[in-house]
């Protein structure tokens, strides 16, 4: 669409300003070609005017309504957590306490005067740490972590 073919339509339509509207009037009356062009708008705009609209029958938001009504309503969406991880995380952290303080317990250096019984475990855990045994841990946890992992892809494929 060209400026004047915009222009003539604004004309047509309503929409200039009295003195923009006196400009295309000009125009239209001092060119023939332009002349031509505005008849053939407006006798589009008169084609436009006297299409009907089509209107959907009487019924048709009732019967869209009881038709949605119909639908049964969504339910909210409940996550469901699974039991067994909570109950690992907790062992997790239960165990860890238990060792820690059997850890502390086993090292400390308890004594009872009036009984006269002394416990003195002396255990020593760097003779056990050795860099073999830190890297055999490290590499149990990474398997059980990955076989966790894969279990846990393939429980979420399957629902």
């Amino acid at each position: 669409m060209n400026a004047i073919e915009q222009q003539l339509w604004d004309y047509i339509d309503g929409n200039l300003s009295v003195s923009e509207a006196k400009l295309i009037e000009d125009k239209i009356n001092a060119d023939a070609e332009i002349k031509l062009q505005y008849e053939a708008l407006l006798s589009l705009n008169l084609a436009f005017g006297k299409i009907e609209l089509d209107e959907p029958s009487m019924s048709f938001t009732r019967n869209v309504m009881e038709s949605i009504a119909l639908e049964p309503a969504p339910v909210a969406m409940k996550t469901k957590v699974n039991t067994n991880i909570i109950y690992g995380i907790g062992g997790f952290f239960i165990i860890s306490l238990v060792a820690l303080f059997g850890y502390a317990l086993f090292n400390a250096d308890i004594k009872f005067s009036d009984l006269d019984f002394k416990i003195n475990a002396n255990f020593n855990l760097n003779k056990y740490m050795t860099p073999t045994m830190l890297y055999s841990f490290l590499f149990a946890d990474l398997v059980l972590g990955l076989v966790f992992l894969d279990y846990f892809l393939r429980k979420k494929t399957v629902h």
